[in-house]
């Protein structure tokens, strides 16, 4: 193939800065389509901190902020904590399991406890296709998080054995 000639005493043309239309400033901020339709992100599984604060970073406002503040409560409440990214939401366990989860949804942050009917008193949400024992709450803004109640329910999922920790 035969090399093209380029035209050495033309001047490189200067590209201006293309303008936003408020359609494009909008699809800037729009959720990812799996928030919208209820589902969990596609977020890649996998274990330890980094993914899991990866996955709250991806997340958008307000339900990042939301997801922060479930991650540092959960820190300064359980030691040992362990983190993973699993089913597209960040999973929280101490021992041999995992406790509880914490996903951003379209209007919502959800934030729900493996056996959640074994908690006093029990969470109010029953999720859909998360299993028949699970309950929680689904949080709109960082105004809605109850830290005690959170924080006790936190402790109480965390001594199961099975759940959150072996046998005592």
């Amino acid at each position: 193939m035969a090399a093209r000639k380029t035209d050495k005493t033309s001047t490189p043309a200067v590209r201006k800065p293309a303008k936003r239309t408020a359609s494009q400033s909008k699809a800037a901020t729009t959720l990812p389509e799996t928030m919208i339709t209820g589902k969990a992100s596609p977020a890649t599984a996998a274990e330890g901190d980094k993914p899991v604060f990866a996955y709250i970073a991806s997340l958008p406002r307000p339900q990042r902020g939301i997801a922060e503040r479930v991650d540092a409560l959960a820190a300064k409440t359980l030691p040992g904590l362990q983190r993973s990214v699993k089913w597209g939401m960040s999973y929280y366990g101490v021992g041999d399991g995992w406790c509880f989860c914490c996903g951003g949804f379209a209007n919502h942050v959800k934030l729900m406890f493996v056996n959640g009917v074994t908690l006093t008193p029990v969470p109010p949400v029953t999720p859909v296709a998360m299993g028949k024992s699970t309950r929680g709450v689904e949080l709109e803004s960082v105004e809605d998080l109850d830290e005690r109640q959170i924080a006790a329910w936190m402790k109480q999922i965390a001594a199961v054995p099975g759940v959150g920790g072996s046998q005592r």
